[in-house]
């Protein structure tokens, strides 16, 4: 039996490695169609190790995410790589955000994390001196990692499991076919043949799953989100995660400081419709991306639902002193030369006609392959708990 999996991003390769570890005999092949692996959201996200603490209790958030929590932490232990369970801290600036700080605190604990404290400005200032809030959550079962570090290790393991096994660079999909009991999975440079297929395309997901024949009632919107680095002079101002308390209306945690496995402290992101979704700049444009997701009445009613939060994120995309005020409400010492342009990812969102946005992660079978087709964050920490339940389905 062989296995080609779509993607050679977190979710793909931890799908690839667990299928790998029960079938030690099988073949499998990642099709990855950038030079190299965990090019997009897995290499551009904030490289956080998430608690599990904001998702509905029982959800497939939820269950992957705190399983996926142990397993991670035990991979990267096991293969060394970089990562350290440094906790952060959810907190509350405003009075109207304590019934959500309770509700947040609650939700943890449902969902069964230890450690969660719930702290006021005394206690807050010892473990973040500069932070300004009347009351945070500590949460000890946060923390960052190398995620890129783990996708090399995850695609050297897949090779060393079964010598035949490959991630290749530079296949992009173009056409998957049924053809009896195997399917064909044909790139612009080849045609693939396996026993089995997973296409874990991340902000290409709707379009493998259309090859496949899916007709989905939700398409994927992306959204870019910007960071700003703190420079050496606002470095010592974070020593954790700092969160804000999450609007529970928005699908965003909004702006935060978090600290870098290399080094740094990264403060972001914002939240803005891309009209390209591998578009890394505030000017990235595809034609065919832009139509795509605005001919898309799910677009437009997202837009007439957050309208004035939209505004004020792209209002913030292009205006440093937004951005910084933004940053502020959480420390407010900090200084204009405190930051610095950074980098940006673009979140693969799938996007209901209703304009709500899918809240939890999605996994569809097609005439051909199973897809993957939501997986947001917390997908990244998740990666090994849903590649479980993708193997399992297999």
């Amino acid at each position: 039996m062989n296995l080609i999996v779509i993607g050679g991003g977190i979710v793909g390769l931890a799908t690839a490695y667990k299928w790998q570890l029960k079938n030690p005999e099988g073949v499998v092949t990642v099709l990855e169609k950038e030079a190299g692996v965990a090019k997009h959201q897995t290499g551009r996200n904030s490289g956080v190790i998430h608690s599990g603490i904001y998702y509905k209790p029982g959800s497939l958030k939820a269950t992957t995410c705190r399983d996926g929590y142990q397993q991670l932490v035990e991979f990267v232990e096991k293969y060394n790589v970089d990562y350290d369970l440094c906790g952060k801290l959810i907190v509350a600036t405003e009075e109207r955000e304590l019934p959500q700080i309770d509700r947040i605190y609650a939700r943890g604990i449902e969902n069964g994390l230890e450690g969660l404290e719930i702290i006021g400005p005394d206690e807050m200032t010892d473990a973040e001196p500069f932070v300004a809030g009347i009351k945070a959550i500590k949460v000890p079962q946060t923390g960052i990692v190398d995620y890129v570090g783990m996708c090399l290790k995850l695609a050297e393991l897949i090779v060393e499991l079964q010598p035949e096994s490959r991630v290749l660079p530079h296949q992009r999909v173009i056409r998957i076919t049924q053809k009896g009991k195997v399917t064909a999975v044909k790139t612009d440079t080849d045609t693939f043949i396996a026993d089995r297929v997973v296409a874990c395309g991340g902000l290409e997901a709707d379009r493998l799953a259309a090859l496949d024949g899916l007709n989905l009632d939700v398409k994927i919107v992306p959204f870019r989100g910007d960071y700003y680095d703190l420079t050496p002079s606002g470095e010592h101002k974070v020593k954790h995660l700092i969160y804000p308390v999450p609007d529970p209306d928005l699908p965003f945690l909004g702006v935060h400081f978090t600290r870098m496995i290399k080094g740094g402290v990264e403060c972001g992101p914002n939240a803005v419709f891309s009209f390209k979704r591998e578009g890394y700049s505030k000017t990235s444009f595809s034609l065919r991306d832009s139509l795509n997701a605005l001919r898309f009445s799910g677009t437009w009613n997202l837009f007439k639902k957050h309208w004035r939060y939209g505004l004020g994120e792209y209002e913030r995309a292009f205006s440093r002193s937004k951005f910084l005020e933004a940053l502020q409400k959480l420390i407010p010492s900090l200084e204009d030369s405190d930051i610095t342009p950074a980098r940006a990812g673009v979140r693969a969102q799938a996007l209901r006609p209703d304009g709500t946005l899918v809240d939890d992660f999605v996994i569809e079978k097609g005439r051909a392959a199973i897809h993957v087709i939501n997986a947001p964050s917390p997908a990244a920490t998740a990666s090994l708990a849903i590649a479980d339940r993708i193997v399992k389905a297999l």
